[in-house]
Parts: C-alpha cells; sequence; structure tokens
C-alpha cells in the first residue's frame, strides 16, 4: 500500500458533490483547480482533496466559502480540450474532513484526516435497505440517474454504506443539496435522508403528472373553442357578411354619386370601389381602399358656405372684435366689396405680419366670423416634411393626405377661411422642403390644380381665403413671400392697448374668473400705469397676464375678507401686483450743454434716447460708448466730420477737435443700440458740446445724417412719436421725407406735439438751441 501525504493540494469543485464509492468526472478550468491537479500529479502521487464551494456563483473563493467536508482522491485520467481546460477522472478513496489550510494561493493545500462511516442498529439498516429499494423497484428511472445501472450493481450484494453511496451520488435532488449525505458518518440516518427524498421526488412526480393532465385538459378545450369559432366565423362570412359588404358597396355608390366630384375623380373611385367589392375582407388591402374612399366622399367638392354681403354688418362685427387695426379692415371690407361687384371669389392670399400678441391669429377667426365662413387653422410651427403638407403616397403603410386636404375635409365646404399660422416658423430637412410645397398651395394661379400624393387627382382651392401670418418676413422665403399680400400689423399704442383691456380683455377676465364688473373696477389711470411699467412689449399678452393676476387677488380678497366689490386705484395697485418693472426715460427738468434727446424705435415699441457729449485734453480721438452697433458707431463718425468740417460756419476754434478728445455716450449701457436715426442727434449734442449752447429740454428728434449736412428719412414714426409725446416732449424735429407718414400718428398724439420736418442740419441747430 503505497503512503498518501497529510497535506495535499485541493481541487474546489462547484455545483456538483463527490460522494466515495462513484465515478467522478469533471472539467477544470479554474486556475486555482489547474494548479492543484499538476501540483497532485508531479509530488504528491496524483493524490488530491476534492472540496466543495458552498456558493457555486463565486468565482474566487476563500476558506471562508468551502465546505468542511471532501473527499480524498487520486487522478485516474486528465484529458486535455480545445478550450485548455481538462477533462479529469478521479477514483475517490476515502471521505475527509479538513484539519488546516497550508496554502491559499495559487492553489490550496490542505491538512486533512479520513473519516469513517459509523454503523448503527443492523436490524434498522436492513429494514431501510428494503424500504429503499422497493420504492427504487417500482420507478428507477422517475427517482434515479442511470437508475437501471445502480439497481444492476445494487443487487450484486454490496454492503449497505455502498449502496447508500451510490443512491445518494445518482438520486435526481439538486447538487447542492446532496453535500448532507457526504457530510453525514451515521450510516442509517443516511439512509433515512435517502428515504425522505425519494418520497419527496415521488409526491413532486405526481403533482407534476396531475399539472400536465389539466394543462392538457385545458388545452383540448380551448382548441376545440377556437376550432368552433373559426367554423362559426366561417360560416358568418358565407352568409351574413357578404350581405353586410354588399350593402356597404351600395352605401360607398351613392355618396360617390351625391359627392358632385368631377368627372374624372368620380371614375377613379367607382373603380376603388370595383376594387373593394373584389377584395376580401381579410386582406389589408381592403380597410386602405375603404379608407381612399371615405377621405375622398368626406372632401367637400361643391358645397359652399353663403358669404354675408352687407359691407356695414361686417364692418360692425369687426368693429366688436378688435380695437384699431383700420388698414386690415379696409383690407376686408376691399375683398368682400370686390366679390359683390364681379360675383367671383377674389384670389388673395393675405399675410398678416407682426410682432407677437398683437392679434393675427384672432383677426383670422374674427375674418372668418365676419363673412360667415367656416373657419380651419394649421399651425405650421415646426413643420419639415414635405409630406405634411402634400401628404404620402399611398403605397406606403399608414398613408395620410396632407395638413392642406384634411383641413379641407374639416371645413366640409370648398370656400373657407383657412388660416396657416407661423408660416416663418417652417423648417427642412432630409425629407424634403415644405416651404417649396407651400408655393402651389398659395400661388392664385396653380392652386385650382393642387396635387396631394395622397388624393393622386388635382384639388381646387381656388375659392380657399387663405390667411397666413408670420412674426418675421426675413424667415419666409422670398418665392413664397412674393405670392402674399402683406398687411403689417405694427406694435399697439398706449391708447390702443388701454381701450383694447378696456373693451375686450377685461370682460374676458372677468368671465373666466367668475366675478361681475360691479364687484372689480379699475380706472383708465391704472391701466395707463400698468401698460408703461409693468409690461414692455408690441402685442398685449402680457397685459393680458397682468390684468389676470389683478383680478385673481380681488377673488381672493372677495372670499377671505368678504369684501363686496374691490376697486383699483394708482394709490393701491402696487399692493396688488408689486414693484413697477419698466421705468421709461422723461424729458430732462432743466436745459443742459451737450445732451440731446433723440427718439428710438425698438421691438416694444417706442422710447427716447438721450445722447450724450463731452470733450477733454487729447488728441482728436472719438470714443463710443453704451452698446452701440455699426450703424450707430457710423452715425456719431459722420456728425463729428460734419461739424469739425462746418466750424468755420458755425464760430467754433477748429483748433478744439485736435486738442482734444470727444467722448459720445449712449446710456443704459447694458441695451444693445442700433438703427439709422441718431446722427442728428449725435451732431446736435457734438455742436452743443464745442459751443457751449443750451439744447431745448422739451425738444426730441430723430433723423439720419451725411456729410453734406442733410437729413435723411426713418422708420417707425408712429411709435417715436407716442415715445416723444408718453416722455413729456413738447416738439420733435423729423427727417422732411417722412411728412408723409404723420398722419398715421394717432390723433390724440398729433393734436398736443409739434411737428417740425427739417431738411438739413442747420434747420435741426436753428431749432435745438436755447
Amino acid at each position: 500500500m503505497e503512503e498518501i501525504q497529510k497535506s495535499l493540494p485541493a481541487v474546489v469543485v462547484r455545483g456538483v458533490v463527490p460522494i466515495p464509492n462513484n465515478d467522478f468526472r469533471i472539467e477544470v478550468g479554474r486556475k486555482l483547480s489547474l494548479k492543484a491537479v499538476e501540483e497532485a500529479e508531479k509530488g504528491f502521487g496524483s493524490y488530491v482533496l476534492v472540496l466543495v464551494q458552498k456558493n457555486p456563483l463565486i468565482e474566487n473563493p476563500t476558506i471562508e466559502d468551502i465546505e468542511a467536508y471532501g473527499v480524498l482522491a487520486k487522478v485516474a485520467m486528465k484529458i486535455k480540450l480545445p478550450n485548455n481546460n481538462y477533462k479529469v477522472k478521479f477514483n475517490i478513496v476515502s471521505r475527509v474532513k479538513v484539519k488546516e489550510y497550508f496554502l491559499t494561493d495559487p492553489y490550496f493545500v490542505a491538512d486533512y484526516e479520513e473519516v469513517q462511516t459509523i454503523q448503527g442498529d443492523v436490524d434498522e439498516e436492513l429494514t431501510l435497505v428494503k424500504m429503499i429499494a422497493q420504492e427504487l423497484v417500482n420507478n428507477p428511472s422517475q427517482m434515479l440517474q442511470n437508475g437501471s445501472t445502480v439497481i444492476e450493481q445494487i443487487q450484486n450484494g454490496l454492503t449497505s454504506d455502498k449502496v447508500a453511496d451510490m443512491i445518494a451520488y445518482n438520486l435526481k435532488i439538486a447538487d447542492q443539496e446532496k453535500y448532507k449525505y457526504l457530510s453525514e458518518l451515521n450510516l442509517n440516518v443516511r439512509l433515512k435522508l435517502i428515504l425522505e427524498d425519494i418520497h419527496k421526488q415521488a409526491m413532486i412526480a405526481d403533482l407534476e403528472q396531475r399539472i400536465n393532465e389539466d394543462v392538457k385538459r385545458s388545452i383540448d378545450e380551448s382548441q376545440k373553442e377556437y376550432y368552433l369559432r373559426e367554423k362559426m366565423r366561417a360560416i358568418q362570412n358565407e352568409l351574413g357578411d357578404k350581405a353586410k359588404k354588399e350593402d356597404e358597396i351600395e352605401e360607398l355608390r351613392e355618396q360617390i354619386k351625391k359627392a358632385k366630384m368631377p368627372k374624372e375623380i368620380e371614375e377613379k373611385a367607382l373603380q376603388e370601389l370595383s376594387r373593394y367589392q373584389s377584395t376580401p375582407s381579410a386582406m389589408a388591402e381592403s380597410t386602405i381602399i375603404k379608407t381612399y374612399l371615405d377621405f375622398l366622399v368626406a372632401l367637400p367638392w361643391k358645397k359652399a358656405s353663403k358669404d354675408l354681403n352687407d359691407l356695414e354688418k361686417v364692418q360692425q362685427k369687426l368693429d366688436e372684435n378688435h380695437y384699431g387695426l383700420e388698414k386690415v379692415k379696409d383690407r376686408i371690407i376691399e375683398y368682400l366689396a370686390v366679390k359683390m361687384m364681379t360675383g367671383k371669389n377674389p384670389q388673395t392670399i393675405l399675410c398678416l405680419a407682426g410682432p407677437p400678441g398683437v392679434g393675427k391669429t384672432s383677426l383670422a377667426t374674427s375674418i372668418a366670423e365676419s363673412l360667415g365662413r367656416k373657419f380651419v387653422k394649421q399651425s405650421l410651427g415646426g413643420v419639415k416634411d414635405e409630406s405634411e403638407i402634400r401628404g404620402h403616397r399611398r403605397t406606403y403603410v399608414g398613408a395620410m393626405p396632407g395638413r392642406i386636404l384634411k383641413g379641407m375635409k374639416d371645413a366640409g365646404t370648398v370656400n373657407p377661411v383657412f388660416l396657416l399660422d407661423e408660416i416663418d416658423k417652417m423648417a427642412s430637412d432630409y425629407k424634403g422642403d415644405p416651404a417649396s410645397a407651400m408655393l402651389e398651395v398659395l400661388d392664385p394661379e396653380q392652386n385650382s390644380k393642387f396635387s396631394d400624393h395622397y388624393l393622386e387627382e388635382s384639388y381646387d382651392l381656388s375659392q380657399v381665403l387663405f390667411i397666413t401670418t408670420a412674426n418675421y418676413l426675413e424667415n419666409v422665403p422670398a418665392p413664397l413671400r412674393d405670392r402674399m399680400e402683406i398687411v403689417e400689423l405694427s406694435s399697439y399704442t398706449e391708447h390702443e392697448k388701454v381701450e383694447i383691456a378696456r373693451q375686450h380683455l377685461l370682460k374676458k377676465q372677468l368671465k373666466a374668473h367668475g366675478i361681475t364688473e360691479k364687484e372689480f373696477t379699475i380706472d383708465e389711470e391704472s391701466l395707463y400705469f400698468i401698460v408703461r411699467h409693468y409690461t414692455r412689449e408690441a402685442g398685449v399678452r402680457e397685459l393680458n397676464r397682468y390684468i389676470g393676476a389683478l383680478i385673481r387677488k380681488v377673488v381672493k380678497e372677495i372670499l377671505m375678507k368678504k369684501a363686496t366689490s374691490v376697486g383699483i386705484t394708482r394709490q393701491n395697485i402696487e399692493n396688488y401686483i408689486g414693484k413697477p418693472r419698466f421705468v421709461h426715460n422723461l424729458a430732462d427738468e432743466k436745459q443742459q450743454i451737450g445732451v440731446a434727446t433723440g427718439l428710438a424705435y425698438t421691438a416694444f415699441g417706442g422710447d427716447t434716447l438721450p445722447v450724450e457729449v463731452t470733450y477733454y485734453k487729447g488728441k482728436g480721438q472719438l470714443v463710443l460708448t453704451g452698446k452701440l452697433g455699426d450703424v450707430m458707431k457710423e452715425s456719431a463718425i459722420t456728425a463729428l466730420s460734419f461739424v469739425k468740417s462746418h466750424a468755420a460756419e458755425f464760430n467754433i476754434d477748429s483748433q478744439i477737435f485736435n486738442e482734444n478728445d470727444f467722448h459720445v455716450h449712449v446710456p443704459e449701457g447694458a441695451i444693445p443700440k442700433d438703427g439709422p436715426s441718431a446722427g442728428i442727434t449725435m451732431a446736435t449734442a457734438i455742436m452743443s458740446a464745442v459751443s457751449h449752447k443750451y439744447v431745448r429740454k422739451d425738444l426730441g428728434m430723430t433723423g439720419e445724417i451725411t456729410l453734406r449736412g442733410y437729413v435723411l428719412p426713418i422708420g417707425g414714426l408712429k411709435e417715436k412719436a407716442i415715445a416723444a409725446h408718453r416722455s413729456g416732449l413738447n416738439t420733435i424735429l423729423i427727417p422732411k421725407d417722412n411728412v408723409r407718414d404723420i398722419e398715421d400718428i394717432p390723433e390724440e398724439v398729433r393734436n398736443v406735439l409739434e411737428i417740425i420736418p427739417v431738411e438739413n442740419v442747420n434747420d435741426v441747430f436753428g431749432k435745438a438751441f436755447v
């Protein structure tokens, strides 16, 4: 008998338990086990300990992760696999218990002691073996792996402990559960555990069989039900559904004839109907044809709404809904007048252009109301796919008509008012350019034969009154802009905003908040105060929000303090909506040297813009501050050059320009300023500084300057005049070429403001200095 060392390398196995008296073959792949096998062959006579890992998921086990009991085994055979692992056959010698680990890296080496099986009561042992044999003989394959082989070996007259080990190793239970047969030394206890597991397996097998029978029974029933349902469906198709489809086809045929489609479209519709008739209902194609026919029938082909032909009533309706906007209202009345005179729909595409909040969209609704027409709206903001306008071809899955024909279907008449909102917000990408697809819709010469991919035939849009809206016309492509008649809505004046609030916004907000005009009052001074000091906008959206905020505070006060009514005045308004947000420039209280008041036009309306000039010892340089744009910088340089070149005429020593630096500053330095209208203001301020003359405190001016001293025209005169009046100025100087714009200035401003046209800088200097 060869001597076996008392410390041996250990192969740690997982997911499997070695039990004596059985063949034990495993694939060895982990480095620590491979190393142990190699070292065993080199220096330990091929003997190893085979130990069991507690948790099979741990990749790199420590001593704590290994069970105490294992087996002593000899490497009988080793075959190298293609993946560099080894297939190893072990001959198990005996059970062992680990006493101590000597080495844990790079492989485990342990000191061990062999443990023997403890024999119990012999009669009990024989009885247990007999009971186990009876259970297994009935159905060995259900209980054991390799059942017939195990039974055969047992019958060869093995000892009880060998029988127990063989059965335990081959039981059909989880491998990790078999560790109890390795660690249990008492033979009778081991046999009892086997009997328990066999009974448990028999119960599980019975339960599985019962479940399988139940499942089979339910599947048989559902298959029978499915078969009967399918048969019933086939009978229904043969009897009822065919008749039902025939009725549907006849109804569609009637609708196609009633729709009064153009001849070629009617022929196409009837052709599609015959296709539908011959296509089985179960085919997807049937649904596609039906959807197409339903769309054709729903589109308006002849039905038109009757226009109101009473111009006075239309005018009255427009005045009711909108304050001001005289140009737009006139354009609508003109449209109707031409229609009445010719008996035809004028081909007009209106484009309402202006800043946000001035009432473009609500005006389109009012136009539809005043004409007595249907109103449809399609918002074009963010549309970047050409098929949104023209539709998809019917060959695609999920094809739909474009937004234009969908709008026509919703309108139900051939002459609705069709609003294309935010036409300047259309985008384009790889799917095409929707703005180009719009050219055909909005071209009066082409839209009588508008082509939609889904419809596949031309559709007449010539009777539609298209209205488009845009914030920035620059964003609308030139060819599209060319097809529209542009009606510009400028920003509202203070007076117009207050009137809109009084006549429209207040009523809407009171109704929305559930209180009456008796419970909430606000005077005109307070409305002006909100407009001037809380809003800075072209339209009235912010004003509407502030009125809503005021009413909410009042509603809270009525409910909490049991007030019957609340009146808003200039004295208490700040208690409700807080401190003013904006301060407009006011006219100076005293006359000054080197300061002239200009007039500016911003996106929020008009404002006054003081220009300050000073000079100090230097080399004739010009310093510009106040966040000025290129145009204003050039105006300042031009103004200084003009004053320099005409110094002798104005009795100014030209040395003053050589020996001093000039600083031109426009206050409110954080706000960007640019635009061609500050030339004469800068020239006046420079002239005042070098001649030490006072500039009139009640005078504002606007106009661009040339090197020869001519005053050039400007834009935004209406807004600038309103700002001058608001700031307390009495007189404004404007370029002579802008006289034609004076009639745009509201009458209440025109009556109190002296407006003086000037042709050159000499006229300006004549009026500006005290």
